[in-house]
């Protein structure tokens, strides 16, 4: 089979994201990175380009360049897939243009800054027939899709009540310092949109409450904070959600969770039993019950672990995988969708997820900005 050919837009230097996209994008020797701007200066992106190993003919000076050289090749030459991992102001922009001129796009989350840009792009992916994944990262991990099944296979039985967090530290340093503040860029509007915490850490809870359960959030109430009154946007928030069947539960984010790094929890609670995972020790997932002792359960265990966690885990039993396998899971999946091969279902998020989590951050800022009231999310 021949390799995927990508392009990549941003992440260059030491970007964590680039580096995230990149060993994904190689893990399972589906993809071969060909060109792109992964930086806005040419010089430092040829240097870049050279220091990984991309040929320099097809890296660009700028995004248009991208676009207009790479449509010109022959179908058989031309970038196929492009990953676009610039700030969130650029999302729209980038993919909107890919989309018309017939490439499938990889787009880092939130998807756009905006509602409206996120159904316009919807609309585009439906004309072109294009493959569209958003990286909700965290829905690779093997543990989480074991989750997914097992909830959907009955085991915990009907679901009672959902509790998620995603606790993080980073901004704690730098939210007390107005000069300091105002240079971060996702606490700009016109660059991060209308949220920062939610939009970056929340809409990632919020993702995985609808993938691992299989249900969608009906209506939410928000409490954010910005901590500052000339901060203009959340850094903190605490969201009660309802779901169908008389679900509800909670979803909390903060990116001044002092001395927190990356807290991701999860918590599902059924009739029969209760399953908990955390990011930070993604190869445990635990099965709880009211009559047995706690269960751990593992990942690359083919005597229990089902066909989805085994497809996505590339070690054997007892080696820790981590964050770049999920989004090389991920990325796996967009290349069985791009090569019509067979997919387990929810292998990659897709645009239809991108789109529900550009409808939370407007409702969950709606709701805040209205007093704290409960809003309908209504499918859009």
């Amino acid at each position: 089979m021949s390799k995927i050919r990508l392009g990549v837009l941003g992440g260059g230097g030491d970007s964590l994201i680039g580096v995230l996209h990149r060993v994904a994008s190689h893990m399972y020797d589906r993809y071969e990175i060909v060109g792109g701007v992964f930086n806005p200066d040419y010089e430092q992106n040829t240097k870049f380009a050279k220091q990984i190993g991309v040929n320099t003919d097809r890296v660009y000076k700028d995004f248009d360049a991208f676009v207009a050289e790479e449509s010109a090749k022959p179908e058989s030459e031309r970038i196929e897939v492009v990953s676009v991992l610039t700030p969130n102001f650029l999302h729209y922009p980038m993919a909107k243009k890919l989309l018309e001129n017939g490439f499938h796009v990889i787009c880092e989350k939130p998807l756009t800054t905006s509602l409206e840009e996120a159904l316009d792009l919807q609309a585009l992916q439906k004309k072109h027939n294009a493959i569209f994944a958003v990286t909700y990262t965290y829905t690779g991990y093997p543990m989480v899709r074991e989750m997914k099944d097992m909830i959907a296979k009955g085991v915990i039985g009907d679901i009672h009540k959902v509790d998620l967090q995603y606790y993080q530290g980073w901004i704690n340093p730098v939210i007390h310092d107005k000069e300091k503040r105002s240079k971060v860029w996702r606490l700009d509007p016109t660059k991060a949109g209308i949220s920062s915490c939610i939009g970056d850490i929340g809409t990632h809870i919020f993702n995985m409450v609808e993938y691992v359960t299989g249900m969608e959030v009906k209506e939410l109430l928000s409490d954010l904070n910005t901590l500052y009154d000339d901060n203009p946007l959340d850094i903190d928030g605490s969201i009660l959600i309802r779901m169908e069947n008389k679900v509800k539960g909670l979803l909390r984010a903060s990116q001044i969770a002092t001395g927190d790094e990356n807290n991701i929890s999860v918590a599902i609670f059924g009739r029969k039993g209760a399953l908990k995972w955390e990011q930070e020790n993604p190869n445990y997932l635990y099965h709880l019950k009211d009559d047995e002792p706690r269960r751990l359960i593992k990942p690359g265990n083919a005597a229990y672990n089902t066909d989805v966690s085994l497809d996505g885990t590339k070690l054997p039993a007892g080696h820790p995988e981590g964050i770049f396998d999920a989004m090389g899971n991920i990325y796996k999946g967009v290349a069985k969708a791009l090569r019509e091969e067979k997919s387990y279902n929810g292998e990659f998020p897709t645009l239809y997820e991108g789109v529900r989590g550009m409808l939370f951050i407007e409702k969950t800022v709606e709701s805040n900005k209205k007093g704290n009231v409960w809003v309908s999310m209504e499918n859009q």
